[in-house]
């Protein structure tokens, strides 16, 4: 049986990670968001928001961990794999900047393929800003909205999860599977 590769995404603050682990407590694998840990080093190292300052370099670093992470998921033999965002959210993230990029963001796209992506719209009751996440509610929106595009541009169909508790959210999920 083909491992069933599972990307939950949308905008910042959607609740997206919170979802997962979530996912993960129920016991499937789950591959977490790694821009995090990417922004944290490089504000270690004084860079303050890597994506604004490099964003070639940011997305360079998202795709190589991605990649890493889907083959990784392999390697667990699990029958689904939930994604804290797939490899097409740092096209997404770059058609909001405005920024080309490299047309192997695209091929590593196609390389690797989801089973089914989950999109989390904005939702502003739960919505809130930190360290890492810097983007005003508006913005997500705007973020939300070309993430629907480059997912749209690989041929996928997306499904959205509705507003509602991490738990309804997650049966949700579960149930569209």
């Amino acid at each position: 049986m083909e491992q069933k590769k599972i990307v939950i995404t949308g905008g910042p603050g959607t609740g997206k990670s919170t979802v997962i682990d979530h996912l993960e407590k129920m016991k499937f694998t789950c591959m977490p968001e790694i821009s995090r840990t990417i922004t944290k080093e490089a504000q270690e190292s004084g860079i303050d928001q890597l994506f604004l300052t490099d964003p070639l370099l940011f997305s360079k670093l998202l795709l190589k961990g991605r990649i890493k992470q889907y083959q990784e998921a392999d390697l667990h033999h699990s029958s689904t794999v939930f994604f804290d965002r797939g490899i097409p959210d740092i096209h997404g993230y770059m058609d909001y900047i405005g920024m080309d990029y490299p047309i192997e963001y695209v091929e590593k796209s196609n390389e690797y393929r989801y089973s089914t992506i989950f999109m989390m719209p904005p939702w502003k009751g739960i919505y809130k800003t930190d360290n890492e996440r810097y983007e005003s509610f508006e913005q997500s929106l705007v973020i939300y909205r070309n993430l629907i595009r480059a997912y749209e541009a690989m041929d996928y169909s997306i499904i959205t999860v509705p507003e509602g508790s991490i738990s309804s959210r997650v049966d949700f999920i579960l149930k569209s599977l």
